[in-house]
Protein backbone atom coordinates (compact mmCIF):
# COMPACT_ATOMS: atom_id res chain seq x y z
CA UNK A 1 0.00 0.00 0.00
CA UNK A 2 2.97 2.31 0.54
CA UNK A 3 3.57 2.71 -3.21
CA UNK A 4 -0.06 3.57 -4.02
CA UNK A 5 0.23 7.33 -3.46
CA UNK A 6 3.47 7.76 -5.45
CA UNK A 7 2.05 5.70 -8.32
CA UNK A 8 -1.17 7.73 -8.41
CA UNK A 9 0.88 10.93 -8.21
CA UNK A 10 3.05 9.93 -11.16
CA UNK A 11 0.08 8.83 -13.26
CA UNK A 12 -1.70 12.10 -12.47
CA UNK A 13 1.21 13.99 -14.04
CA UNK A 14 0.22 12.38 -17.34
CA UNK A 15 -3.55 12.09 -16.98
CA UNK A 16 -4.41 15.58 -15.69
CA UNK A 17 -2.52 17.44 -18.45
CA UNK A 18 -4.17 15.08 -20.94
CA UNK A 19 -7.61 15.95 -19.61
CA UNK A 20 -6.78 19.66 -19.66
CA UNK A 21 -5.50 19.35 -23.23
CA UNK A 22 -8.62 17.49 -24.39
CA UNK A 23 -10.88 20.05 -22.70
CA UNK A 24 -9.12 23.32 -23.55
CA UNK A 25 -7.22 22.43 -26.73
CA UNK A 26 -9.44 19.80 -28.39
CA UNK A 27 -8.25 20.73 -31.89
CA UNK A 28 -4.59 20.15 -30.98
CA UNK A 29 -4.82 18.15 -27.79
CA UNK A 30 -1.87 15.85 -28.55
CA UNK A 31 0.66 18.63 -28.99
CA UNK A 32 -0.79 20.51 -26.00
CA UNK A 33 -0.50 17.36 -23.88
CA UNK A 34 3.10 16.74 -24.97
CA UNK A 35 4.10 20.33 -24.13
CA UNK A 36 2.45 20.13 -20.70
CA UNK A 37 3.99 16.73 -19.92
CA UNK A 38 7.39 18.06 -21.02
CA UNK A 39 7.23 20.59 -18.19
CA UNK A 40 7.97 17.71 -15.83
CA UNK A 41 11.57 18.58 -16.63
CA UNK A 42 11.35 20.91 -13.61
CA UNK A 43 11.69 17.73 -11.55
CA UNK A 44 15.39 17.79 -12.44
CA UNK A 45 15.74 19.94 -9.33
CA UNK A 46 15.19 16.72 -7.36
CA UNK A 47 18.74 15.79 -8.35
CA UNK A 48 19.94 18.48 -5.91
CA UNK A 49 18.29 16.72 -2.96
CA UNK A 50 19.70 14.01 -0.75
CA UNK A 51 18.20 11.51 -1.15
CA UNK A 52 17.16 12.31 -4.71
CA UNK A 53 13.79 10.59 -4.18
CA UNK A 54 11.96 10.42 -0.90
CA UNK A 55 8.31 9.34 -1.24
CA UNK A 56 7.52 10.98 2.10
CA UNK A 57 8.98 14.40 1.32
CA UNK A 58 6.81 17.31 0.25
CA UNK A 59 8.55 18.90 -2.72
CA UNK A 60 6.67 22.20 -2.44
CA UNK A 61 8.98 24.69 -0.80
CA UNK A 62 11.83 22.15 -0.72
CA UNK A 63 13.11 21.87 -4.29
CA UNK A 64 14.28 25.13 -5.94
CA UNK A 65 11.85 24.96 -8.88
CA UNK A 66 8.99 23.99 -6.54
CA UNK A 67 9.03 27.14 -4.40
CA UNK A 68 6.26 29.69 -4.01
CA UNK A 69 8.15 32.39 -5.97
CA UNK A 70 8.65 29.88 -8.80
CA UNK A 71 4.93 29.06 -8.72
CA UNK A 72 4.19 32.78 -9.04
CA UNK A 73 6.33 32.93 -12.15
CA UNK A 74 4.52 29.88 -13.55
CA UNK A 75 1.21 31.66 -13.00
CA UNK A 76 2.54 34.72 -14.85
CA UNK A 77 3.44 32.50 -17.82
CA UNK A 78 -0.29 31.85 -18.25
CA UNK A 79 -0.64 35.45 -19.43
CA UNK A 80 1.81 35.05 -22.33
CA UNK A 81 -0.03 33.40 -25.23
CA UNK A 82 3.03 31.90 -26.93
CA UNK A 83 4.12 30.04 -23.79
CA UNK A 84 0.74 29.63 -22.08
CA UNK A 85 0.86 25.83 -22.44
CA UNK A 86 4.22 25.73 -20.67
CA UNK A 87 2.75 27.84 -17.87
CA UNK A 88 -0.32 25.63 -17.70
CA UNK A 89 1.80 22.50 -17.50
CA UNK A 90 3.89 24.00 -14.71
CA UNK A 91 0.84 25.19 -12.77
CA UNK A 92 -0.77 21.76 -13.09
CA UNK A 93 2.51 20.19 -11.96
CA UNK A 94 2.66 22.41 -8.88
CA UNK A 95 -1.01 21.76 -8.07
CA UNK A 96 -0.48 18.00 -8.30
CA UNK A 97 2.60 18.21 -6.11
CA UNK A 98 0.68 20.30 -3.58
CA UNK A 99 -2.16 17.74 -3.63
CA UNK A 100 0.41 15.02 -2.97
CA UNK A 101 1.70 16.99 0.02
CA UNK A 102 -1.84 17.23 1.39
CA UNK A 103 -2.38 13.52 0.81
CA UNK A 104 0.76 12.81 2.87
CA UNK A 105 -0.73 14.72 5.80
CA UNK A 106 -3.72 12.38 5.91
CA UNK A 107 -1.89 9.07 5.46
Amino acid sequence: MMMFRPAVHLLAHFIVPGAAAKWAYADRWRSAWIIMVATMIIDLDHLLADPVYDPNRCGIGFHPLHTYPAAGIYLLLLMIPKIRLVGLGLVIHMALDAADCLWMLFE
